[in-house]
């Protein structure tokens, strides 16, 4: 019995270790990271170390969380970006964290990003950039490429649906069927949702184009660099976390006096630059959609035609039948009259008769018909 007991304890421990590891697991999460010499590694870190090393709080980070439904997002922060939509990424001045490296959705980015920030290009690339005068920041490196990796994987989505959408509604205009209707139905679903996010993707472009302070915020090396000056004033207590407002007040007023030493404190050109290329991507995107949801509207609507037109058809061999049949109970009233078994005394040595009854009667119901139809015509009733 004790043996047992023994088996039984150990038996639940093992339980309990295997519970908690697969607690670990679901709880860390897998990311890649690239910092600003092109170095990468992977990390299976838990929201608390995530937390804890880019210093973003428990909010912004569930956001990024894949099981949860967020609208796309780019939200900027004292020390890091946060850009959302199919792709999860943190960005920093000094590096760059995509969630779930080995989503098919997120291999492009990190091979671009491995491209673009590996030690050889960023050396050839920072060397244009001083024969210009400029030096692009990491963070715009890592911005750019997960913009690029954005619109152009909605422009992919787009260009599919528009191949699939064209010859289905074709078909349909050919063709009014179940089958049909229903491949047309699941392409609207479809459209629908990609445009609402494509929608959403240029608003957050536009909405950050349209003010200067949200894109000044998006400076993260130039933030990192005031904050170490002398201007920032590092010796005071840092509020910026227990007041956002008065965080936003002391940041503007940061900015504005340092633009006294720093000529270029506010400039936000190179940023709108790069904001607008891909702005107008992404509405030349929308426009694709909306030219394919008019194209679908006016199909619906040609379709609508073509059903009216059947059933206005179909209401005229209604009228056609029910005055046909108006004529026949007439000439079926006639026969019945004559054909009553009542002996009467004039239908004795008349057979003639007959026959003239029956094309008296005939002549008179196909004169009767005819007249409906001519004087539903004249109304305007039944087509010509």
């Amino acid at each position: 019995r004790t043996a047992r007991c023994e088996m039984a304890a150990a038996g639940g421990e093992a339980a309990a270790a295997a519970l908690a590891a697969a607690k670990k697991r679901a709880a860390s999460r897998s990311w890649i990271l690239f910092d600003a010499a092109g170095e990468e590694r992977e990390l299976d870190a838990d929201k608390y170390a995530i937390m804890h090393r880019v210093d973003i709080n428990a909010r912004d980070l569930r956001i990024l969380d894949p099981l949860l439904s967020y609208p796309s997002t780019i939200l900027g922060r004292n020390s890091h970006r946060r850009v959302d939509q199919h792709i999860k990424a943190i960005v920093t001045s000094e590096e760059v964290l995509l969630r779930d490296p080995s989503d098919e959705n997120v291999i492009p980015v990190v091979e671009e990003l491995r491209r673009r920030l590996a030690p050889s290009s960023a050396a050839q690339h920072d060397g244009k950039d001083n024969l210009s005068g400029q030096q692009s920041p990491f963070e715009f490196r890592a911005l750019e490429v997960t913009l690029e990796a954005i619109c152009s994987f909605l422009d992919a989505r787009t260009t599919e649906l528009e191949t699939n959408a064209y010859p289905a509604l074709d078909d349909l205009t050919s063709k009014i069927s179940s089958h049909n209707l229903d491949k047309v139905r699941k392409l609207k679903s479809g459209m629908t949702r990609l445009t609402a996010r494509v929608q959403k993707v240029r608003d957050e472009l536009e909405q950050l184009l349209d003010d200067d302070d949200d894109m000044a915020d998006l400076y993260l090396s130039r933030k990192l660099a005031g904050a170490s000056s002398p201007v920032s004033g590092s010796g005071g207590p840092n509020w910026f976390p227990a007041s956002p407002t008065i965080g936003s007040k002391i940041s503007r007023a940061s900015r504005a006096s340092a633009a006294t030493i720093h000529g270029n404190e506010n400039d936000v050109e190179e940023l709108e630059m790069l904001l607008e290329a891909y702005f107008m991507q992404i509405d030349g995107t929308l426009n694709k959609l909306t030219t394919l949801r008019e194209y679908i509207d006016d199909t619906e609507d040609y379709i609508n035609i073509q059903l009216d037109n059947h059933r206005n058809q179909l209401i005229q061999l209604e009228l056609f039948l029910s005055s046909g049949t108006v004529c026949l109970s007439l000439y079926s009233l006639v026969a019945g009259v004559f054909g009553m078994n009542i002996p009467y005394t004039w239908n004795d040595g008349h057979g003639y008769v007959f026959k003239w009854v029956v094309i008296v009667s005939g002549l008179f119901c196909a004169f009767m018909f005819v007249t409906i139809v001519a004087y539903a015509r004249h109304k305007g009733l039944v087509g010509s």
